[in-house]
């Protein structure tokens, strides 16, 4: 904590704050730093747990992968584990994460019982739900490190057991799927059997799946499997759903199935391609490391320079996830497929667990909403340009009463934007706790790259 405070005391007024990570979860163009980042390379660890009251002290920079490991040998886990390993607890905190427990337990912000927040103004607070800093507390959702880094978090914790045995449902329709997540919503069950995660995936509008798990002993794992599925080696998750309409995993690789091949984008580096797949290293198959490849990418435009090589269009990015209200998924997937010709879609609904909304990204409490994600890139269209389909994905969500995720591309302008994300709301804790103007606005940095 000194370390992160005396290289946040060194930076020199008139610079702008960031923190100095190895690696980002973030999709949208940054503007290069021109001056060191704040070192918070000394809070990345879990400070304590209390089995007995099922919490958790985590520092900021721990990121998911090392708390599960660390709450797992007391049979329990987060209430939310954000799908990727190397995301970070302050940065599910400040952003936003979601999981396939989401429609049972929310997002991981609501699970924190208090905060220890570095606030621009170079001063330590504990934000809770009531007291001096409540508005820091309920704001600090959502503000992508405009309000501060989460410097240490206690996290309240869920009982969890070995094995998690999932039912892959086909349904033929989003209609269908969406009558389904509605019934588990109201009814926390399937077909007489208990729901605690719920995700799913379109392949196309007529092939959509729901992945169903709970937790289950070991006993009762045997029985309906011999053992447990492994997709950290030739076999791939999201081809499984196909294949399997029961599936057992351990609950750590549960946690993990998605990160082993980044959902299904792994297809563009060839990992996908069975010789490819043996020859490419397992501790390389992460989406941290291609993440890194991506970046690659992006410093050199090395996809830009081969498509004009080729003589062919140069592809718009479309990297977007977005919580549309349940009873309007059909509508907005019915607009999707037709305008937007990628597949496979994540689908993972979520509600709130929380009474009241959170000002920075205000979804409704009690309504369930379904997350949409949808990671790749589209041709740009003759006569069309870079960004297009950005904005138009940004008009399709917002007529259907939905929000988007900032982590990445966003086209919005001011007023919009602060309309959607309580500009009102954000702008009084940001006088307060940023009087300088050390870091940039949540606008400047999520549409503008600051």
């Amino acid at each position: 904590m000194a370390t992160l405070v005396r290289s946040a005391a060194a930076v020199e007024p008139g610079r702008p704050l960031r923190l100095a990570k190895r690696t980002t979860n973030l999709f949208r163009p940054r503007r290069p730093s021109d001056g060191p980042g704040l070192d918070a390379s000394g809070l990345t660890g879990v400070v304590s747990i209390d089995p007995e009251a099922g919490t958790a002290d985590v520092q900021g920079m721990c990121t998911y992968e090392d708390l599960v490991a660390e709450t797992l040998p007391h049979g329990l886990v987060p209430t939310v584990v954000p799908q990727l390993r190397t995301i970070t607890v302050g940065g599910a905190l400040a952003g936003l994460g979601i999981e396939s427990s989401s429609l049972r337990n929310g997002l991981p912000h609501e699970a924190v019982l208090e905060l220890d927040v570095l606030t621009p103004a170079g001063e330590v607070v504990t934000a809770a739900p009531s007291g001096e800093h409540a508005d820091l507390f309920r704001a600090f959702p959502n503000s992508y490190g405009t309000l501060g880094y989460a410097t240490r978090a206690r996290l309240r914790l869920d009982r969890t057991e070995p094995f998690v045995a999932v039912r892959n449902v086909r349904f033929g329709s989003v209609a269908e799927v969406a009558a389904a997540i509605g019934k588990i919503a109201a009814d926390g069950s399937w077909d007489g059997e208990q729901v605690d995660f719920c995700d799913g995936v379109l392949f196309d509008p007529g092939e959509v799946y729901l992945c169903l798990g709970r937790f289950v002993a070991g006993e009762e794992a045997r029985t309906l499997a011999p053992a447990p599925s492994d997709y950290t080696g030739q076999k791939i998750y999201y081809l499984s759903l196909r294949e399997r309409s029961i599936d057992v995993l351990r609950t750590q690789d549960y946690l993990w199935r998605w990160d082993t091949d980044w959902f299904w984008c792994s297809r563009a580096f060839g990992v996908q391609n069975p010789l490819v797949r043996r020859l490419w290293p397992r501790r390389w198959r992460r989406s941290d490391v291609y993440r890194r490849i991506v970046g690659l990418d992006e410093r050199l435009d090395l996809t830009g320079h081969l498509a004009d090589l080729r003589h062919r269009p140069r592809n718009e990015r479309v990297v977007q996830d977005v919580e549309v209200p349940l009873d309007q998924v059909e509508s907005f997937m019915a607009w999707f497929t037709g305008h937007v010709p990628m597949s496979p879609v994540w689908l993972c609904p979520l509600r709130l667990a929380s009474p009241e909304p959170w000002p920075l990204y205000p979804l409704e409490p009690h309504r369930v909403y379904v997350n949409v994600g949808f990671w790749g890139g589209v041709p740009i269209a003759e006569g069309a340009h870079d960004g297009d389909v950005n904005r138009q994905i940004e008009m399709a969500v917002a007529v259907r009463h939905g929000h988007k995720s900032l982590y990445s591309t966003s086209t919005y302008g001011r007023e919009t934007f602060d309309t959607l994300y309580g500009g009102l709301d954000y702008a009084a804790v940001k006088d307060r706790y940023d009087p300088a103007g050390r870091t940039p606005t949540l606008y400047e940095k999520a549409v503008q790259g600051a």
